[in-house]
């Protein structure tokens, strides 16, 4: 099968307002749903932000915009003007740009075809003053359909993560993720095991709820380093539902010393 994307290809990158610079561009992406793709994404940006960078994240998982709730600003509308769009900021720092934001009912569904979800996430990168940033982290939607080709496309992107599960199943999808981020030539950062397992409280036994990790595996196949594992804990659960993640202390997610320095 002879693809339009590859090395031979060439695509038009989009840039940032004159009011915006940004550092490092940097999209989270998940084969499948459910495997706490924007869990990750808000470890990592908090992570950065603990190191002293300015972080923001562009929401571009349209359809199930998380990352307003789990930051406490589901309840906000971010302002716009003759400027551009002015991003939402976290209790900690952090900027947000999500559909949520420019909706007056939280739970509306967003209910558009590919070619408006592209133009969309575009200009969420080309019309919002996200100002000095270190990192401007991408939450995907999940998969490999119009949004993350978008954005691999036209975005000026310096690298992925991979989010993924334990689940034997996941590292064939999580494979089509990599191997996607191969063909349209974005350097992959590492991989990134969610839902690893979970730790009694009680004896602190390791209990590997999804079986055994494919991770290792993965890594070794494809070269990609692993960035972390993240057990599961009821409390981060507990605390992105109150809209307080930035209260979570165990676990954070570092990149590798050529990215984060």
């Amino acid at each position: 099968m002879n693809c339009s994307i590859g090395k031979e290809s060439k695509f038009e990158k989009v840039e940032v307002n004159y009011l915006s610079s940004i550092g490092m561009v940097i999209a989270v992406m998940s084969g499948k749903g459910g495997v706490g793709k924007s869990s990750v994404t808000s470890l990592l940006a908090m992570s950065l932000n603990k190191s002293g960078k300015k972080v923001g994240i562009l929401d571009a998982d349209f359809t199930g915009p998380s990352i307003p709730k789990i930051f406490g600003l589901n309840s906000k509308m971010a302002k716009t003007g003759p400027v551009g769009i002015i991003p939402e900021v976290t209790a900690g720092g952090i900027k947000v740009m999500s559909i949520n934001l420019l909706m007056e009912q939280k739970d509306d569904p967003v209910i558009w075809r590919g070619p408006i979800l592209s133009n969309t996430v575009k200009q969420f990168f080309t019309d919002v003053v996200w100002g000095n940033l270190d990192y401007l982290l991408i939450d995907l939607p999940p998969g490999t359909g119009d949004v993350p080709l978008t954005i691999m496309q036209s975005l000026p992107l310096d690298g992925i993560v991979v989010v993924s599960s334990p689940q034997d199943l996941v590292k064939l999808i999580v494979t089509k993720s990599i191997k996607m981020a191969k063909m349209l030539n974005v350097p992959l950062i590492g991989l990134v095991e969610n839902m690893s397992y979970l730790e009694c409280p009680d004896c602190k036994k390791i209990i590997k709820l999804f079986g055994e990790s494919r991770i290792e595996e993965v890594s070794q196949e494809t070269g990609i380093p692993i960035l972390a594992r993240l057990p599961i804990d009821p409390e981060f659960a507990a605390l992105c539902d109150d809209g307080r993640v930035e209260d979570y202390t165990k676990a954070e997610i570092h990149l590798n010393r050529k990215l984060s320095s």
